[in-house]
């Protein structure tokens, strides 16, 4: 038969002996409701049911974590005799982590023994974490890098990092922005093989700081004009079949006899030159 039990105090129910009690109270029914808050104060608290339905919707972790101490808090899955997988917020590495792991629970670390694989949709935002597929689809068929500023901007490499551009004949300046690239080095630039200008008759600058000289320290090799180029009001050197004067080197200038061609003149020639003429 149905019965109820009133009492106008606390009630409470102690078995054995001891001020915890020392057996067990078991409630052997279909169903067993709370009916107010249920407040559970011990060390471990086990529920062996086939499924847990909750409809908190937000579930608190760590609640008593009152002081900002090194205490891990997530949800870790028991995977028999393989590690343990574990989703949960590292607060040693202020991040979350998604790891396989030595730790049953018992303590207030995680220890990782491997990061985890995490699945996610393919982005739609900035904020969106990228998959493989995403990345692959954006740098699978060439990528830009831009470096950019404007004039009163630098961009600056730090000590210790590293801004590589590698490539065949693929690194150029986009044509809708100013078509210079400025390097400025604290040391020598090695590995060149070859410096074009990359567009059709295009100038190639060197250009020394200040009162600085442009030094060759090796063979300075020209190769042959098929005709010669246009007069400018700067000297243009240039090599091809030799003439009266021995050397095959030319110059012009539109300063230096109206921009007629002149070639330079070998010592032997110098020197027999001057023979012939006493």
């Amino acid at each position: 038969m149905a019965k109820h039990l009133r009492t106008s105090g606390d009630y409470t129910i102690k078995t054995g002996t001891g001020a915890s009690g020392s057996n067990s109270v078991i409630f052997d029914a279909k169903t067993t409701r709370v009916k107010g808050d249920l407040i559970v104060d011990g060390t471990n608290t086990v529920i062996d049911t086939t499924s847990l339905t909750i409809e908190d919707p937000i579930v608190i972790l760590s609640r008593n974590n009152s002081t900002p101490s090194d205490v891990d808090a997530g949800i870790l899955v028991n995977r028999g005799a393989a590690n343990n997988a574990a989703l949960y917020w590292n607060e040693g590495d202020d991040t979350f982590k998604a790891v396989t792991t030595t730790s049953d629970g018992s303590g207030t670390a995680i220890v990782d023994t491997a990061l985890a694989k995490l699945q996610v949709a393919e982005p739609a935002a900035g904020s969106d974490a990228a998959t493989k597929t995403y990345v692959d689809a954006q740098v699978g068929g060439g990528f830009s890098l831009k470096v950019a500023g404007d004039d009163s901007t630098q961009i600056t490499v730090g000590t210790g990092n590293t801004l590589q551009f590698t490539g065949d004949s693929n690194i150029n300046t986009a044509g809708s922005e100013p078509d210079t690239m400025t390097l400025t080095l604290a040391q020598n630039l090695v590995n060149v093989n070859s410096i074009d200008t990359g567009s059709s008759n295009g100038d190639l600058v060197l250009r020394a700081n200040g009162t600085g000289n442009i030094v060759v320290d090796d063979t300075l090799t020209f190769s042959a004009m098929a005709s010669d180029p246009t007069a400018t009001t700067q000297t243009i050197v240039y090599n091809k079949t030799a003439g009266g004067g021995g050397t095959g080197l030319y110059f012009r200038n539109t300063n230096i006899g109206s921009g007629a061609v002149g070639e330079l003149i070998s010592k032997s020639k110098a020197t027999a030159l001057a023979i012939a003429l006493g």
